[in-house]
């Protein structure tokens, strides 16, 4: 991990993606991120499978269309938790992780097509969807809070101009 310390003016904004990346939390957030992918690829070679098999055509089809939409949602999750990892340990630049980012793209969710009827789907696989798509909404704020793009300071001298500056960069108001 690297351990760089950079001191900051008073004033200035926390960055919060060179922190982040480095915390205990992002830690853990990659463990369960990576638990999730290794659970859900079990649970699809395993019991899912059994369990597909005995589901009537339409909740198999659902089934299907649902379960590549999960493991698309997952390979998403692991693509952003490795080049964030990458940042962490020092093996790439934040910069250089912008442009990884740009081969996989994070994707907002899309609704399950009203067609297919996901009450009839296993619970364990519902449950995993459930927790891939919190996980994922968490993982696109967190992008976004990354990189962004910090907010240019202002140049008069004003204490109010500063500190309504400093408010909205913490906000993402800018």
């Amino acid at each position: 991990m690297n351990a760089d310390i950079t001191f900051r003016e008073e004033g200035d904004p926390v960055d919060f993606g060179r922190n982040f990346v480095g915390s205990e939390a992002f830690r853990a957030l990659f463990s369960e991120g990576m638990g999730l992918v290794e659970e859900t690829a079990a649970y699809l070679d395993g019991d899912g499978r059994e369990e597909s098999r005995l589901l009537s055509r339409q909740a198999s089809l659902t089934y299907a269309s649902e379960s590549m939409r999960l493991t698309t949602r997952l390979m998403q999750i692991a693509s952003w938790l490795l080049v964030q990892r990458a940042v962490a340990e020092g093996e790439i630049s934040p910069e250089q992780a912008l442009q990884e980012q740009t081969r996989v793209r994070l994707t907002k969710p899309e609704p399950a097509s009203p067609v297919f009827d996901t009450a009839s789907l296993p619970p364990r696989l519902k449950d995993l969807i459930g927790h891939s798509v919190r996980l994922h909404a968490r993982i696109l704020h967190l992008d976004k809070l990354i990189s962004t793009d910090e907010p240019t300071r202002p140049n008069n001298d004003s204490p109010v101009a500063a500190q309504q500056w400093l408010i909205r960069s913490a906000f993402g108001a800018n």
